[in-house]
């Protein structure tokens, strides 16, 4: 029969596969004569399984994929060895604009999807090309991309967005985040051997960082159960249909995707973590091995969970079957998560960080997540660099200059000094976001910058927190609804640890909690850790302006701050603010990456200033999806969805393997 699972095909499978195949004229031909009609064929052939046409054409992809046909040129011929002769090659020119522009933006009148996996983006686009909105395409998108990025996202992680409603004329930031289970105290993490790391003054302090004492409540189906009940116009039946259909039938693991497809040790208990979860080889992996790129996975598992939650909705997740055996997985492995746990949890709707920045108001998630240090980092750019730079701006001094980069790293340190020392649950405690982001206290700290020398930021440390795989998507739709949306398991492939039977991955969002009694951000039963999530919304004059996504972990406040500046700053469009080279800044160590050109450009003198410069590619400095709207002036006729007065403009990140799609 044709192979639901992982595994390698038999010959005696392949040949049943092209048999298969070959019936497919036959197949469409009899449903086109009768479509009521289902095909039977006999038991050699199928075991007297009823065929689907999707079936078919699943099989059909497999028999011609590389998992299959292994005399095919390789996916990334420039990530083995020997490499192709391609790999040397120079990079081409665009025909117009700016040279080193990977491809342009996406332009479209009636809706707009962009994500970081091509399938999902048009699984999104299609839900909305078939009556949803941008909500239901947030989350038709997502959950593909639990699919077919699974070490990034999935319905074990956490959740933010923050969704404009077009006819309200208002911004809804919702915090889907996962709490700590009811055992996880302070003293039972001690007692297990696991004390705050004196070399580590930020978030994770003293935590391991996988295994089951990482996972805290799960919030993503909540959060995506919630925004369907409350702004969309479909149901899970619908929405979640397309992942489905890719999880039983399969699809071809992408580029970056399969780079990036390792599992984390996850275990034990103790002095963890130095073992791989059985579990998570036999969901994750391919016989064993870790898929790369070109092969066919599936995940039967995961539609089975998917299915679940079409019947029962979040209460199949969060008090009926899946529940049971997340609490089983957890028990087996020495956690403390309940079943009162899970029910009991609720996301919340929040008010967003907000400021302004040269005019335009800039909407960031607030505590626990660290994204507010955006607004901080921004505030400080506007006050100090007429200080700084007398008689300058960031666009007079330009991206090609050292003095550039050194300015804005400087205001980032300054602003994650604040985020280090004050980021909390604030259901637990008092976060002076206020404050922090006020015009005045942003003046104040002008003084601290050394306009040619870079500075400390703490005590020197060899941590790093560069931790961090996440999802971003923005959507856009007819109404003029618009969705800023992350979606995560924290670290790739989350705690490593998987839930059998149900393909769901559990998060390690709680490695960032601290064992230190005396940071705000100390480990509790109930409370939500220090967040790396982001998501960001700018708006101009009260109406919507543009989102901002862009994940990797401690990158991603840092990473929409240089993104806006691209932008808002610069003169950037959507697309060439991500192809723009970008820094990364470590706080703990003090250490600043780049990427390798712009290393080669500024590097050596930003060295001669004091900072500790590394080169990196670009899995170092995150993936960016945002969109933005356009409104026609004057909005006459022009062909456009009714209502809409404009039309969308996309960007997505040449570093990972997505597109923007538009209709």
């Amino acid at each position: 029969m044709l192979p639901c699972s992982n595994a390698s095909p038999t010959s005696r499978q392949l040949r049943e596969l092209v048999f298969t195949v070959r019936l497919r004229e036959a197949a469409a031909r009899s449903l086109a004569s009768d479509p009521n009609k289902k095909l039977q064929l006999g038991r050699n052939a199928m075991g007297n399984a009823t065929i689907r046409i999707s079936t078919l054409v699943g099989a059909a992809l497999a028999i011609s994929s590389p998992a299959f046909a292994q005399t095919s040129p390789p996916v990334s011929v420039c990530n083995t060895q020997p490499q192709a002769a391609a790999c040397t090659a120079v990079r081409g020119d665009r025909a117009e604009g700016w040279a080193a522009q990977s491809r342009a933006e996406v332009m479209a009148s009636h809706g707009i999807v962009t994500t970081s996996q091509p399938l999902a983006a048009q699984a999104g686009l299609q839900v909305m090309m078939n009556g949803g909105n941008a909500i239901d395409a947030a989350v038709t998108s997502a959950a593909v991309l639990n699919l077919v990025e699974p070490m990034n996202t999935g319905v074990g992680g956490d959740l933010f967005a923050i969704v404009y409603i077009a006819k309200e004329k208002k911004l809804y930031t919702l915090n889907a985040s996962g709490m700590a289970p009811s055992g996880a105290t302070l003293e039972r993490f001690n007692a297990l051997g696991y004390h705050a790391d004196p070399e580590n003054w930020g978030p994770g302090s003293g935590m391991p960082r996988y295994g089951i004492l990482t996972v805290t409540v799960p919030g993503t189906v909540w959060g995506w159960d919630e925004l369907l009940r409350r702004f969309g116009r479909k149901t899970f039946k619908e929405v979640l249909a397309p992942a489905i259909d890719y999880a039983e039938n399969g699809f071809p693991i992408s580029q970056r995707i399969g780079n990036d497809w390792r599992l984390p040790n996850a275990l034990p208990l103790q002095r963890c973590c130095t073992e791989l979860d059985p579990d998570s080889v036999k969901t994750w992996y391919i016989d064993g091995k870790r898929p790369v790129a070109g092969q066919i996975y599936r995940n039967p598992d995961l539609a089975r969970t998917f299915r679940l939650l079409q019947e029962g909705g979040r209460d199949a997740f969060y008090k009926g079957e899946i529940a049971r055996a997340i609490v089983a997985k957890s028990q087996a492995l020495g956690g403390s998560m309940t079943m009162d746990d899970l029910a009991n949890y609720k996301g919340e709707f929040v008010e967003a960080a907000a400021s302004n920045y040269h005019g335009y108001d800039v909407f960031e998630l607030p505590p626990p997540s660290q994204a507010w240090a955006a607004n901080e980092m921004l505030n400080i750019l506007e006050a100090c660099v007429p200080k700084w730079a007398p008689g300058q701006t960031l666009a007079s001094i330009g991206p090609r200059d050292p003095k550039y980069w050194h300015l804005v790293v400087e205001a980032k340190k300054l602003a994650y000094r604040d985020l280090y020392t004050f980021n909390a649950d604030p259901n637990f405690v008092k976060v002076p976001v206020d404050r922090l982001l006020s015009k005045s206290y942003a003046a104040s700290l002008c003084d601290k910058v050394n306009p040619d020398k870079a500075s400390l930021t703490g005590p020197r440390s060899s941590t790093d927190l560069a931790l961090g795989d996440t999802i971003v998507l923005s959507a856009g739709d007819s109404e003029g609804n618009m969705v800023s949306w992350v979606n995560s398991n924290f670290a790739g492939f989350g705690s490593g640890l998987t839930v059998p039977g149900f393909g769901i991955l559990l998060h390690n969002r709680g490695a960032l909690f601290s064992l230190d009694p005396k940071s705000p951000n100390v480990i509790a039963p109930h409370k939500r850790p220090f967040n790396t999530l982001a998501a960001g919304f700018v708006m101009k004059d009260k109406a919507p302006l543009m989102t901002i996504t862009l994940m990797g972990g401690d990158m991603q406040a840092q990473g929409h701050a240089q993104a806006l500046v691209n932008v808002l700053d610069l003169g950037a469009n959507l697309q060439q603010a991500t192809d723009m080279a970008r820094f990364r800044h470590d706080q703990l160590p003090n250490k600043l990456e780049m990427e390798s050109e712009l290393y080669k450009l500024v590097g050596a003198r930003l060295q001669e200033m004091g900072h500790a410069v590394e080169q990196v590619n670009g899995s170092r400095v995150g993936g960016y999806q945002s969109i933005m709207f356009m409104p026609t002036t004057p909005p006459a006729n022009t062909g456009l969805a009714a209502g809409l007065g404009g039309y969308y403009r996309a960007g997505s990140d040449h570093r990972k393997d997505g597109q923007a799609v538009g209709w």
